[in-house]
């Protein structure tokens, strides 16, 4: 099970969260977002896959960012059409991992991943809400039992120490659950994640599903 620390913002937090080794840490590249980045980067261990998010950006501002902090994957948070995608696939390759974002509720259509499914690197299910993200809600998992993809997704929203016995429950069965992004529940202030509680959930992490 792969961990995604989304929502970075400061950059000595940024370096005490990268001591922890998440697989992925999310740097938000939405203006109206309270987590919105645009600081410096600190150096961090290069096995962190460092993500930018963005929500229906230009490409020309998206190639800006991956060179600016040689960003390894794209999260894609908007209404980004499949012609879109397909263009930064094209234009990066293997250098860049893309991440499509897709809000859920009840009635999501699962019908809509199919035209991505040759495309992206990953489907990432987020809370459907107010906001495009960081809506700090968890969405009901039973409807991922429609997943019709063996795509790998990343699960999102809201996701707290107390979600991960149901996440293991995911976890055995044959759905392609790749990895957990967390954020808002493990922040003191929009940003500013708490370390000892990411450590506590690296810790039972690791005990779950015995990493």
């Amino acid at each position: 099970m792969k961990l995604k620390i989304c929502g970075m913002k400061y950059p000595d937090n940024i370096l005490e969260v990268g001591s922890l080794l998440p697989d992925y840490m999310g740097f938000i590249f939405w203006q109206k977002s309270a987590r919105y980045f645009e600081g410096e980067m600190p150096e961090l261990p290069k096995s962190i896959k460092k993500t930018g998010v963005f929500v229906n950006e230009s490409i020309p501002i998206i190639e800006e960012k991956i060179a600016k902090y040689n960003l390894q994957a794209i999260q894609l948070h908007g209404q980004e059409s499949v012609e879109f995608c397909l263009e930064l696939k094209t234009k990066f390759g293997a250098a860049i991992e893309v991440i499509k974002v897709f809000s859920a509720d009840e009635n999501f259509d699962f019908s809509v991943l199919k035209p991505y499914e040759s495309i992206c690197n990953y489907f990432l299910f987020d809370t459907k809400g107010k906001l495009p993200g960081g809506n700090g809600t968890t969405f009901d998992w039973k409807i991922l039992s429609n997943y019709p993809s063996t795509k790998p997704f990343f699960l999102s929203g809201g996701i707290g120490i107390e979600e991960l016995d149901n996440i293991k429950e995911i976890s055995k069965t044959n759905l392609p659950l790749y990895a957990i992004d967390i954020n808002s529940k493990f922040e003191t202030e929009p940003g500013l994640k708490d370390i000892k509680r990411l450590n506590d959930l690296k810790i039972e992490i690791i005990d779950a599903f015995k990493i």
